[in-house]
């Protein structure tokens, strides 16, 4: 979902473990009062709030903003579009995952059965 091609004129996310909003700002190229007005939209935006109702931005709320900066300014989608397609990346993954597992235990089960018949 996140192609380099989306943010190519982004700087690159240092290895921290939390952002201010204003260095969130900065590192995806958005101002501060459209990163809160995300958050009221966006239910995967979920800031950690500190003293003061301070905001701090993990990693991966950095790239989730990122890939919904993509999809509106990008891609062209709406508010709306946009939180559907991320609910449905997240529904995509969980899905894959869940397939992944049940195959694996559907390989162990069977390899369990053959150590019981002899």
């Amino acid at each position: 979902m996140l192609e380099a091609g989306n943010n190519k004129d982004l700087p690159a996310i240092p290895a921290k473990r939390y952002f201010t909003i204003g260095e969130v700002s900065d590192l995806c190229g958005v101002k501060p009062h459209v990163l809160r007005y995300w958050e009221q939209e966006f239910p995967q935006l979920k800031p950690v709030k500190r003293r003061g109702n301070r905001r701090y931005y993990q990693r991966q709320d950095v790239i989730t903003i990122r890939q919904i900066r993509g999809l509106l300014y990008d891609e062209g989608f709406t508010i709306g579009g946009a939180r559907n397609r991320l609910d449905g990346d997240e529904a995509r993954e969980d899905s894959s995952q869940s397939r992944q597992v049940a195959r694996q235990l559907r390989i162990e089960l069977e390899d369990l059965l053959r150590l019981l018949r002899h």
